[in-house]
């Protein structure tokens, strides 16, 4: 195990100092883009006006045949378009991969100063992380690059999750993870194909009456991996989001999963289809509604000691704490976002 007082230092002579706490930026929505489609290339500039971080994926989704030209892509996006605001990250192809080192050292030399995050997928313990961490500061002190590039886990295997608490402090690069179920289900040997989302067969049963008819009602499968990982983010400062939905026609499915996700802890979702950016920042924005009641309880308790009565229930340190979780990210959003702002009176 690492000394605790070498936990900080770069890796490498010349790299910059890891970060000791992560940079507050908005992150409802991650949006994926496939970087080998000219077509969709072109509709970043306007896209990243929209979303809160754009990610080239050069992984899953994307030909064998077009990996190169994925990577190329994403190198000329990086070079061509003003962010502003907007995170700029990417999905390098499974360490295990013929493309994921060539992933890496090309994206760094050519746009490391611009990238924000690498999320690396199929994560499996923290020597994967161990591995990426060393050789992003030894790219880092080559390119001169000013920032530490932050690593984002994809949880999609089996021995990903049993290793969620040693992935999570493995490095201060650790920016967060996502839940990857498709890969996941198939890692645990699901019956389902379904990318993400519940199932009709996953349930629970009323209990019988007579030969009336029982009421099922669907379970969600994702509910206690989504907890551990939440909780593994927590525990060591980093951010949780639920991963991708892939029924794009079933947008109401898709905000209750993304709103499970919000309410356990997450702090946003991908979106793999623009009809999915929308839903997003509803349900990773706090409702207005919530908002104010926890400006209230902040402005009778200033500083969470004691307890008081507003509209009629009781406030105490613990809920203090919950509404500065509200009013803290409130102001996030509303920073970013005029028209949430004016909801919120903030």
């Amino acid at each position: 195990m690492k000394l605790p007082r070498n936990f900080f230092k770069p890796l490498a002579i010349g790299a910059p100092a890891p970060y000791r706490d992560l940079p507050v930026r908005l992150e409802r929505m991650i949006h994926f883009v496939p970087p080998h489609l000219e077509k969709l290339r072109a509709k970043v500039p306007d896209l990243a006006k929209q979303v809160d971080v754009v990610l080239g994926n050069l992984e899953d989704a994307i030909p064998i045949d077009a990996k190169e030209a994925a990577r190329a892509g994403f190198i000329a996006l990086g070079h061509a378009v003003d962010f502003g605001s907007t995170g700029l990250w990417t999905r390098i192809n499974a360490l295990n991969s013929p493309w994921a080192l060539d992933d890496v050292i090309e994206i760094v030399g050519a746009i490391g100063n611009k990238l924000d995050v690498i999320m690396l997928p199929k994560v499996d313990g923290p020597w994967d992380i161990a591995y990426l961490d060393q050789l992003l500061a030894q790219l880092e002190a080559r390119h001169a690059i000013g920032k530490p590039i932050l690593i984002h886990a994809i949880l999609e295997t089996a021995e990903g999750v049993k290793n969620v608490e040693a992935i999570a402090s493995a490095s201060p690069r650790m920016h967060g993870m996502s839940l990857g179920p498709a890969d996941l289900a198939a890692s645990r040997a699901m019956k389902t194909t379904r990318v993400g989302g519940g199932h009709p067969d996953y349930k629970v049963l009323a209990d019988a009456d007579g030969d009336a008819p029982r009421a099922g009602y669907q379970q969600d499968l994702w509910h206690y991996t989504v907890g551990k990982m939440v909780d593994a983010c927590a525990a060591n400062g980093i951010k949780p989001f639920y991963g991708p939905f892939g029924d794009f026609g079933d947008l109401a499915a898709c905000e209750s999963q993304f709103r499970n996700a919000f309410l356990q802890g997450c702090v946003g979702a991908w979106s793999l289809h623009p009809t999915q950016i929308d839903i997003a920042k509803r349900v990773f924005s706090p409702d207005p509604g919530e908002v104010a009641f926890a400006l209230k309880i902040l402005e009778a308790m200033p500083d969470g000691a004691g307890a008081v009565m507003i509209d009629g229930k009781m406030q105490d340190d613990a809920t203090w704490k919950q509404a500065k979780v509200i009013v803290d990210l409130a102001r996030i959003v509303a920073a970013k976002d005029a028209d949430l702002a004016k909801l919120y009176g903030l």
